[in-house]
């Protein structure tokens, strides 16, 4: 007699409830409550006015071509007539992949100014509220933090919610690039933060960019805090589905394929991040030479081989981290699939050791961030593989150990 406990129907009803347990129960432990994204028409109406604009009585190229063409057509210009571009068009040329990376500089800072002086107007606005107008304010001394001269903003759109991506180090040069991809809460206004910095992008990538120049000065590095989508906002469908991430991948694998020059890049993806990186590995570019995971609900697949990257594949968790208290299954759409960590998924699982839970991964100090910074430079013999095993070394060679001091 077939048992009625066993019935798959009750099966994925029992997943269903655990689910919806786990994600009260992360109510109060670390996620926010769901809030609107209102929406905004700054970057399209930049792009609008590109695309009907004119260079000397000639048509400016298709903003969404290849940005091998986009690159050629700005190396073809004077200096000023790329000042010119980026004086008109800021925000179309901050945000383009193609333009050079010192021009989208200079072009975030004029659209950074503008959008200063927006929010500046709008904390006197009698139209708005008193939260109105504090909302303001804080984006207003955002814009003017992200306009400090030492600064390189890479990225960058105001509306909603906004979103946002910065340089540490030199971009054209580096022997090596790391891509910070965080996860949910993530904005313009929590993009950087004061207390609990280092489970910021801002925080997180200077960690990793003064990480992998200890371990390595005499390789050139550059690491981008990449917060250029838009990122679930706390507990809600968003984080269960895939709908941002899946908008996400497509930005993440734009931005790989319009950096410029041909070195190796590493991803390092943290929690729901680790859902973009998965859905993105499968169009990365092949100088995408790691993709790592820290806290991952799970990256969309049942193990590392269905990614289908040629991609080395890492995954660490701290012990403490409540993220592995997801039911890590993908029911309806619900969920996201495998645990990294398993023995089954196929990843080199790396210690974490330090980390102190879910945000602590990028502290200064942690093994976890060690970790990150080997792998960033190349020196894979160096890296620390969780409990005893060297399996996650299994068949690497390093090629930026040999340099370190």
């Amino acid at each position: 007699m077939t048992s009625f406990d066993t019935s798959p129907q009750l099966n994925v009803w029992r997943a269903l409830l655990a689910l919806a347990v786990v994600f009260v129960m992360l109510s109060t432990t670390g996620w926010t409550a769901l809030r609107s994204h209102p929406g905004g028409t700054a970057l399209q109406d930049s792009l609008s006015k590109w695309e009907h604009g004119r260079l000397h009585g000639h048509p400016l190229p298709d903003p969404d071509t290849n940005p091998g063409r986009l690159a050629r057509f700005f190396a073809s210009l004077t200096a000023q007539e790329r000042a010119t571009l980026a004086g008109r068009y800021p925000l179309a040329v901050g945000n383009m992949n193609g333009a050079p990376v010192d021009l989208r500089y200079r072009a975030n800072r004029i659209a950074l100014g503008q959008a200063r002086r927006v929010e500046r107007k709008r904390m006197h606005d009698p139209r708005l509220t008193p939260d109105g107008q504090q909302g303001a304010g804080r984006r207003m001394h955002r814009y003017e933090s992200l306009l400090t001269k030492s600064r390189h903003i890479l990225a960058f759109d105001p509306d909603g919610s906004g979103r946002i991506a910065e340089v540490f180090g030199d971009l054209t040069k580096a022997e090596r690039v790391s891509v910070v991809v965080p996860g949910v809460d993530t904005d313009l206004l929590t993009f950087q933060r004061t207390n609990r910095r280092y489970s910021a992008p801002v925080g997180m990538a200077d960690a990793l960019h003064r990480a992998e120049r200890s371990a390595s000065p005499t390789t050139r590095t550059a690491v981008i805090a990449w917060a250029d989508y838009t990122a679930p906002a706390g507990l809600g469908i968003d984080s269960a589905t895939a709908k941002r991430a899946t908008e996400g991948a497509v930005r993440l694998n734009a931005l790989v394929r319009a950096l410029p020059g041909r070195s190796p890049v590493s991803l390092f993806c943290h929690s729901y991040g680790s859902v973009v990186c998965g859905l993105a590995a499968h169009t990365l570019p092949e100088r995408v030479a790691d993709i790592a995971v820290a806290g991952s609900p799970g990256m969309r697949v049942p193990n590392a081989s269905r990614l289908r990257t040629s991609a080395q594949v890492w995954a660490m968790r701290d012990a403490h981290d409540w993220i592995q208290d997801v039911p890590y299954m993908e029911v309806g759409g619900f969920g996201h699939g495998a645990d990294p960590m398993s023995s089954g998924f196929g990843a080199r699982i790396l210690s974490a050791r330090g980390a102190g839970g879910h945000s602590g991964y990028f502290v200064p100090g942690t093994e976890s961030l060690l970790n990150f910074a080997e792998i960033g430079i190349g020196a894979y013999p160096s890296v620390h593989c969780a409990g005893e095993t060297e399996a996650c070394r299994t068949g690497l060679s390093g090629t930026a150990s040999a340099g370190r001091a």
